[in-house]
């Protein structure tokens, strides 16, 4: 019989390294000048400003939940706790559901994208990209197949090139600034225009995708040392460390790349800015530490998300071989197989700008609102008494980021069709399985 998987090695400092690569993986070189070719007056930054607030607003429920409940898996056992007996087995079984299709779809976007920006230095067809996409899953799955206090150093390692890159990239714009970033309107220009939250809404849901894996440490919960403290600090560190950088980053790089020459297509913008600013072997350089940016991400996602099917498993909401541990590495092998082959094949089939769309609409019903839902539910069963880590300014947080996350998923456009379709199927099969199990016991 499996048990919990409570095998806390990870400290603060890796806690948050595991976050940091999640969140800076290819996503904000690939979506930057798709956000800046959306601002026709030169605001972009403020979708990068909107989707940090976003990622802040929201982990103030991913701490409260990730500090009281530090188990695997994460959001399956905050939804289980929260919406009761029957409500609980629902929406983590949606969680679940929804999972076992998005996750595969992160590990694809990761992969796609790297291949992609791979093509700056080596020129590559259709079918070789594929081969890139799918040979770099499985070296992370090569690589993930060990200790979990192994994979702590290693996400160390990650996390210092990921903050060194960046902070390269910062240092040669600032000191090259050839104009000013635009953060105010001018002449008839106002924030309170149809046009500033319509490119808003459409440049936010790539800048939040960019921020997305701040609570990754929620899903290894049980792996956590002293998480009361550790997954909220390790939370907002995050968040205000990459949203820093972010920022700064994009000052520097479009204050040297003219604003109004950027086409959504730009795939190797901040190449192309090494490449200005000193020589084409620069741009070559930054290219592979991105590429190495890219691979941690991917590293940190496949990570976080094995733990997902597995606490589900464990739980007796979910298929039982994924309740299966190694037996002399300790960590959930069934998962981590099926996640990777399964992000394989959609690395082969699918194309970016769709993943991205993808992922955030159909995790925006079933996990963000859920949870913010959850926090309030769990607040009137249990009180306050005994929370290690309690939201500023409750209930603020929760209807601000209820309220964004309803924007955001109407701004996805037709996926968000798609995320609720998800969510439909996922209660219908749901009531299937529950009614069979049903027949079964009479």
């Amino acid at each position: 019989m499996s048990t919990p998987l409570t095998n806390r090695k990870i400290n603060l400092l890796q806690a948050t390294s595991i976050n940091m690569i999640d969140m800076v993986g290819i996503g904000p070189f690939v979506v930057m000048p798709f956000v800046v070719a959306q601002f026709d007056s030169g605001l972009f930054i403020w979708a990068w400003i909107f989707g940090a607030f976003t990622a802040f607003m929201d982990a103030m429920v991913w701490s409260e939940l990730g500090a009281k409940y530090p188990l695997a898996g994460g959001t399956y056992n905050f939804h289980r706790i929260a919406f009761g007996e029957k409500g609980g087995k629902l929406m983590s079984f949606l969680f679940v559901w929804q999972t076992s299709i998005q996750a595969p779809l992160v590990v694809a976007s990761a992969a796609i994208g790297f291949a992609q920006y791979l093509t700056y230095i080596v020129p590559l067809n259709f079918w070789q990209l594929k081969i890139v996409s799918g040979g770099l899953v499985i070296l992370v799955f090569l690589l993930l197949y060990r200790k979990i206090e192994t994979i702590g150093k290693i996400s160390v390692i990650m996390g210092s090139i990921v903050v060194l890159t960046i902070i390269w990239i910062i240092i040669s714009g600032l000191t090259n600034q050839q104009q000013s970033i635009k953060l105010l309107p001018t002449g008839s220009e106002s924030f309170f225009t149809l046009a500033f939250w319509a490119a808003i809404g459409q440049a936010s849901v790539k800048t939040v995708y960019a921020y997305l894996g701040y609570y990754n440490v929620c899903h290894l919960g049980g792996e956590i040392k002293n998480p009361g403290k550790n997954i909220p600090k390790s939370i907002f560190i995050s968040i205000i460390g990459i949203a820093t950088l972010y920022l700064l980053m994009n000052i520097s790089v479009m204050g040297v790349m003219p604003w109004q020459s950027v086409k959504e297509g730009d795939r190797y913008l901040v190449s192309s800015f090494m490449e200005q600013l000193y020589d084409h072997q620069a741009g070559i350089i930054v290219t592979v530490l991105i590429l190495c940016i890219a691979f941690s991400s991917l590293f940190a996602v496949v990570l976080g998300y094995s733990r997902v099917p597995y606490a589900a498993a464990v739980d007796g909401n979910f298929f039982k071989l994924f309740a299966k541990l190694h037996p002399t590495k300790n960590f959930p092998y069934i998962s981590l197989i099926v996640l990777c082959a399964l992000g394989f094949v959609f690395s082969l089939f699918m194309r970016l700008g769709d993943v991205i769309s993808s992922i955030l609409a159909m995790r925006i019903i079933v996990q963000f609102i859920g949870q913010g839902v959850g926090v309030v539910l769990l607040r009137k069963k249990f009180g306050t008494e005994g929370l290690p880590f309690k939201m500023w300014l409750f209930p603020v947080p929760i209807i601000l980021s209820v309220a964004i996350w309803i924007f955001l998923f109407i701004s996805t456009g037709w996926f968000a069709l798609w995320g609720s379709f998800i969510a439909v199927v996922g209660v219908v099969v749901y009531s299937v399985k529950a009614r069979l199990a049903t027949n079964q016991n009479l």
